[in-house]
Parts: structure tokens; sequence; C-alpha cells
């Protein structure tokens, strides 16, 4: 389970990479479940704009970690939302906590410049930062919901994942004897795509990242 990744912090890159504004507001640079971070959505359409305009993308501000619609209480999402930041793509249109939110068509992008997966091979885990070869951020697909009762608003987002085991770089990561997993990184070129199409065409982009585009780090720890 992917549950830690490191936010875009240059400014500079979301205009660049994601076509959007820089968020207006700062965030953490390690993003753990519960944490706000941005995400990239498709902006409902203009009043009186033209069927054929281009999608326009936004920033939203949201919580990792997902509050389905069914959760009945504040205290209930705060404790749910925590085992809520990765969604299985294979059972994502079926699964009672997502299956709204995609069917409702309310996909995202994740700008992130890592994740982080534990290396298990030494016996102990090794904290390890997975990144793309040329340093540029990555736009991880995501599924996010508004959760809304009793005057408390949460808006949330999850990371889509597919299975890696036999992915060359991420079948080494996470604990041995369970499936390892990873989180869906798209291609540039397929971001409105992915916002805009129809959700039984987006299962289509619900594929592994290239292993040589990736690469892994240790994390060194601070003295």
């Amino acid at each position: 389970m992917t549950a830690h990744f490191e936010s875009v912090q240059n400014a500079a890159a979301y205009p660049d990479a994601f076509d959007v504004a820089a968020p207006e507001m700062t965030f953490e640079r390690d993003l753990w479940p519960r944490k706000l971070g941005v995400f990239v959505r498709h902006a409902p359409a203009a009043e009186g704009a033209a069927a054929d305009a281009q999608p326009v993308r936004e920033l939203a501000v949201g919580q990792f970690g997902f509050v389905p619609q069914w959760v009945k209480s504040a205290s209930d999402a705060k404790l749910r939302s925590t085992k809520m930041v990765n969604a299985r793509s294979e059972t994502v249109t079926t699964s009672n906590n997502f299956r709204d939110a995609w069917l409702a068509g309310q996909r995202c992008i994740v700008p992130m410049m890592a994740f982080f997966e534990d290396d298990w091979r030494s016996g102990k885990a090794v904290p390890t930062r997975i990144s793309r070869v040329d340093g540029k951020p990555m736009g991880v697909a995501g599924i996010w919901e508004r959760w809304s009762k009793d005057g408390t608003d949460i808006i949330s987002f999850t990371l889509l994942t597919v299975n890696a085991n036999s992915h060359a770089l991420l079948h080494r990561y996470q604990q041995n004897g369970n499936e390892k997993r990873m989180p869906v990184i798209l291609g540039e070129g397929a971001y409105d795509a992915w916002l805009t199409t129809r959700p039984e065409k987006a299962r289509e982009f619900m594929r592994a990242y290239s292993a040589n585009l990736l690469t892994a780090n240790p994390v060194e720890k601070k003295s």
C-alpha cells in the first residue's frame, strides 16, 4: 500500500506539468494519511460554454484518505480514511467504498515528486523513494469525493493501484508474502483523457508504469 508520498513543492511545476495554477497555500512535503494535499480534476463547464469546448483542469485541496458517502459521522470518517488511501483498480467499480465516485466520473490526478515503499529484502524495512528517472513530477490516477454531514465538509482523495508482482522494479518492495501493488502513474499526454473519458473507458488507464522510467533510492536516516 502506498501511504506516503512527496508533494510537489515547486510552484512553477504546476502550470508546467499539469496545466493548472500553483496552489495558493503551502502543503507539507511529506504527505501521509489525513494530511491535506492537492489534486487535479476536470473543472465543470462554464455556463454557456460550447459543447465542443476544450476541457479545463483545476486544482483542488483535499485530504489524503478517502471518505465514502456512506460514512455516518465525522469521527467515523477520521477512523476510516486512514485505511482508504489506496483503491484497487480491479475492484474500484464494484467496491462499496469507491463505486459511486467512480461511476460519477470523479477521477483526479495527484501530483507528486515520489512515493515511498519499504524494501524488506534485508529482513528489515528500508524506506525507499521511488521517482521518475528524469526527476519530473508524476501524475498518479486517483478518485475524489466530497462528504458533508452536520456542518462538516470533507473533500478527500485516494490513489488507484495495480498489481506489481511481475514489475521489474516494484516487485522488490513491500512485505514478502503479500501481493505487491503500485500506484497508477499516468503519461502526461493522457491527463485530459483520464479526467474526461467515460467510466467504462477509464479502466483502460489502469496499467503499470514502465520500470525503466523509474528509479529507487533508499532514504537516508537522520543521525
